[in-house]
């Protein structure tokens, strides 16, 4: 017995040596590229292995009293296929309200396939998986925790993505959870957007949910009902760009790093969680030593993840000495995750700038090519600044000497968060 517990005592602390202390992609790009360029299309095309797909039509969601009117009025119109898969699924007025919606729509013929992942939706999975079933909806559970898998444990889908009938597709940061609906246990409502979508990408949007279906079933969906023809619906280019820690060099941390990199005016980013690692703060002060504008909003002391805000802060000298323009939003907690680079290109996603989700979980971004959704996004981010706090270089090097301490320690998060 004793035996049995030094083997289990030493590979869990193999598994979390593994997990913090693996070595880090130094990322860079070979050359500059201009971003208005058909090259800078094909690269991305190239590089995260998808297509550039024309004729969309985009429509910006903010905060959930908007967004989630907006999905519950797709899932009450459905008629053939829904799609939802979801990190953060909580049990509460919006969750139950998900689950009238879409247990309706199955008891009227609708296929409904709902993936939720193990942890973040951990207590919703013991409330709510039953009656889904029961009404006719099909569930599965993302990476669920045995024995076997316990080397993947780290590896969650981050991705919040409703697709309806193979043509209406919502993507973005939010979940299924109160605290985007409305005051949750005395705090005030988290601010976020989501997109919905129209157009040629939602068939590629279908194509990342259909992964993660496969992956927790074995299911591959073929059916015709499922993937659409291809229908213009605007205006808009966009490519549906999905990631996952299969490779260390993921789709995501390409996209991200590729974008800042090759910026020629401006890099606006709106982040929940900033932890980026020593490649991507050389990718930030070399930008911004050609003249880039970087600016990036943050939570402030009102943040959901206290120690992850303090190694985020442990950072800002550098940054902050190279010229990014650094604010902390202080309302309420920000979950907000946008990059808008040169008023041209938009990523909207799931994406945060930590390692966590460059490494280790299944992320999904659309990438948008057009002025007009840039300007959308950023007169939110613009009002956000009303509201936000600009970090300066004397403040953050008067921040108290307990959060400098222990800024010492929580350099560990990078690595996870």
């Amino acid at each position: 017995m004793l035996y049995l517990t030094i083997i289990g005592g030493a590979f869990i602390a193999w598994l979390i040596l593994a997990m913090l202390f693996t070595p880090a992609i130094p990322y860079h790009v070979e050359a500059p590229v201009d971003p208005a360029s058909d090259h800078f299309i094909h690269v991305l095309e190239s590089t995260c292995h998808t297509t550039l797909e024309h004729d969309n039509a985009v429509e910006i969601f903010t905060n959930g009293d908007h967004f989630y009117p907006a999905m519950l009025d797709a899932i009450h119109r459905a008629r053939e296929t829904i799609n939802l898969e979801c990190y953060i699924f909580k049990r509460g007025e919006m969750a139950a309200r998900f689950v009238d919606a879409l247990s309706e729509r199955a008891r009227a013929g609708v296929r409904v396939s709902v993936v939720m992942d193990a942890i973040g939706s951990f207590g919703a999975i013991r409330r709510f998986r039953q009656t889904l079933q029961a009404a006719g909806c099909r569930v599965e559970v993302y990476q669920a925790m045995r024995w076997y898998s316990l080397a993947r444990l780290n590896n969650r889908t981050h991705r919040e993505l409703l697709v309806v009938d193979g043509a209406v597709a919502f993507v973005g940061g939010a979940g299924v959870a109160d605290w985007w609906w409305t005051r949750h246990k005395g705090k005030p409502r988290w601010r976020d957007m989501m997109a919905r979508i129209e157009g040629p990408v939602v068939s590629d949007i279908q194509g990342v949910a259909a992964e993660n279906w496969l992956e927790c079933c074995g299911e591959i969906l073929t059916g015709s009902e499922t993937y659409k023809p291809h229908q213009p619906a605007g205006s808009t280019a966009a490519f549906a760009i999905k990631s996952s820690p299969s490779d260390r060099a993921t789709a995501s941390r390409v996209l991200f790093q590729t974008i800042v990199e090759t910026a020629t005016r401006s890099v606006w980013i709106a982040t929940p969680y900033f932890l980026p690692d020593r490649a991507f703060r050389q990718a930030f002060r070399r930008a911004a030593a050609r003249g880039v504008e970087i600016v990036v909003v943050v939570p402030g002391p009102a943040t959901d993840q206290r120690w992850v805000r303090l190694a985020s802060r442990r950072m800002y000298g550098r940054l902050l000495e190279a010229g990014l323009r650094i604010f902390e939003y202080e309302p309420g907690m920000t979950h907000v995750k946008m990059l808008v680079a040169d008023r041209l290109w938009s990523v909207i996603g799931t994406t945060n700038v930590d390692n966590r989700s460059f490494e280790h979980n299944d992320e999904v971004n659309v990438v948008i090519r057009d002025g007009g959704v840039a300007a959308r996004l950023l007169t939110d981010i613009e009002s956000d600044l009303e509201h936000a706090t600009e970090i300066t270089l004397s403040a953050w090097r008067r921040r108290p000497l307990l959060e400098k301490l222990i800024g010492t320690v929580a350099w560990i998060l990078e690595r996870q968060q």
